[in-house]
């Protein structure tokens, strides 16, 4: 549980985060950022700005704080006992040891070979909506592109994307304040992604393993004493799904809407593709899907003159701390400026394992995008998901001109 804490943080302003209309980029964040670089929550206290971020990201004596969160809510079942068993709820040798046996499936030379994958991907997807010359952007590209990607790291048929997709999103219910509300439907869906990831490594050992993504994690399990179980393997693949599709969904479609607000840096885009990995990074700095990283202090201590109680929740605040004019001269958005690193992929010891994949299907994605969809503008009213934790577009209505085919 998150310990509140006394003097000084009275002083401190204060941000309701439990309420489901509070925005990570509104005038009360930039305003307490200004006044302070760490505010009071219900949960703890945020911090605001990047250098405090930065440190305390990588600070030892705070461990990763998200695995609290069903109980912060009270919740029971299947997904909360996932929650607390897999990678990013684990500290120390267990955490190192899973990421160690873990990280050959997700290396960049995986991502290297996926890339022509990527792009026909994405080049299918496209063909499918561009004459209309409008779209739901979500529906029509970023959902299933995000979902195909995860279908063909596990082997899986294409056509199984939106059952995939439904269950991801079912289960980000769970990351929103209605969790406890929602608790039925999210643990059905887990329920759903684990017999998927079950049945896809039955049918991975009876085809043979190659040197896939899947075929990685489950010699991972087959290795020596210190191999990855076999619930360890299935909460691994999981973590893969769900991960993979909600982020990259809405992270993709925050990065079409920030481009929209920015038609010359699009314009530009489509003219150099090269600049898609550095627009990721850019879309990431101002405007991640994950907005805050969560830590818990593991003991007593003081920062800046703030003493600090062991068990105190501490949100770390990636986009308020990626728009911080103390660490960006023009804080602006430039997909041609050099920044420093953002954090939207967390850092430190949980820092995300699956970046290099992430980073790779996104790249191809922009690049894409931005050479066949010209001018894109809004064709009606985004709906959006609340504007904090992990946030992204429901509906993303766009109409465009068609470009040429890269």
């Amino acid at each position: 549980m998150s310990t509140m804490i006394e003097e000084p943080t009275d002083q401190a302003p204060y941000l309701d985060v439990a309420d489901p209309g509070f925005s990570i980029r509104s005038q009360a964040v930039e305003q307490a950022r200004e006044q302070s670089w760490y505010a009071r929550t219900p949960y703890g206290i945020a911090v605001l700005r990047y250098d405090e971020v930065n440190t305390l990201v990588r600070d030892r004596r705070l461990r990763q704080g998200s695995y609290a969160w069903p109980s912060h809510n009270n919740a029971h079942g299947s997904f909360s006992d996932w929650w607390m068993r897999m990678l990013l709820s684990k500290e120390g040798a267990d955490h190192s040891r899973l990421r160690r046996l873990a990280n050959p499936a997700f290396a960049p030379k995986l991502v290297k070979k996926m890339t022509p994958d990527f792009q026909r991907i994405a080049d299918a997807l496209i063909d499918d909506f561009i004459d209309a010359g409008e779209c739901d952007f979500v529906a029509a590209f970023s959902e299933p592109y995000a979902t195909q990607v995860i279908c063909l790291l596990l082997g899986l048929p294409r056509s199984e994307w939106k059952n995939l997709a439904e269950l991801a999103s079912e289960m980000g219910l769970a990351l929103g304040v209605t969790f406890k509300r929602d608790e039925a439907r999210i643990n059905a869906a887990t329920d759903k992604l684990f017999a998927y990831a079950k049945a896809v490594v039955e049918n991975i050992k009876r085809e043979g393993l190659g040197d896939d993504f899947l075929s990685s994690l489950v010699r991972a399990n087959q290795d020596d004493d210190q191999a990855l179980g076999d619930q360890e393997l299935y909460d691994m693949i999981v973590l893969a799904i769900f991960g993979g599709i909600d982020t990259t969904r809405n992270q993709i479609a925050l990065a079409l809407d920030t481009f929209i607000q920015h038609p010359a840096q699009w314009k530009r885009l489509g003219e150099q593709p090269e600049l898609a990995r550095a627009a990721v990074e850019e879309v990431m700095r101002v405007r991640p899907t994950v907005t805050w990283v969560t830590r818990e202090a593991l003991e007593d201590f003081t920062f800046q003159g703030l003493e600090i109680t062991q068990g105190t929740t501490v949100h770390l605040f990636s986009q308020s701390a990626g728009t911080d004019p103390r660490a960006f001269d023009d804080p602006g958005f430039d997909i041609t400026a050099k920044r420093c690193p953002h954090f939207g992929f967390g850092a430190g010891a949980h820092h995300c394992i699956g970046h290099f994949i992430a980073r790779g299907d996104m790249t191809v994605a922009l690049a894409k995008l931005a050479q066949r969809l010209l001018d894109p503008e809004y064709a009606g009213t985004p709906e959006w998901l609340p504007d904090s934790g992990n946030t992204g577009p429901v509906r993303l209505p766009i109409r465009f001109r068609a470009g040429r085919a890269a």
